[in-house]
């Protein structure tokens, strides 16, 4: 692929079947309800090797509400011990996606 004239993201389709699976689940905490608020921004676990664009592409196909831009932070697991063994936490992906102005996404599970 070349760098001069790249694919845009629009135009670009995914596998149907690889973007249901691309988000694994919402996070609803305190620090995600309140980006939610201030940002227009909904917070979702994703794939490890899920990319910018699949993740667009996923909320827009599941939830039919149109994404103005996507940030992705890569959370490594801590070491955590268990009495005298040492266990490990799973490396986390996220997703903050930003919906524009208008767009709403109710994960609350309430119909609208």
């Amino acid at each position: 692929m070349s760098r001069v004239n790249p694919t845009p993201a629009s135009r670009a389709k995914f596998d149907e079947g690889r973007l249901m699976k691309v988000l694994i689940a919402p996070i609803v905490s305190e620090k995600a309800t309140h980006v939610a608020d201030k940002t227009n921004a909904v917070t979702f676990k994703v794939l490890q090797d899920a990319t910018k664009p699949e993740i667009k592409a996923a909320v827009e196909l599941m939830f039919k509400v149109e994404v103005k831009g996507v940030s992705v932070v890569n959370t490594k697991g801590k070491t955590k011990r268990f009495g005298r063994s040492v266990g490990r936490r799973d490396n986390v992906r996220k997703a903050y996606v930003m919906l524009k102005p208008g767009q709403e996404l109710n994960l609350n599970g309430e119909a609208a």
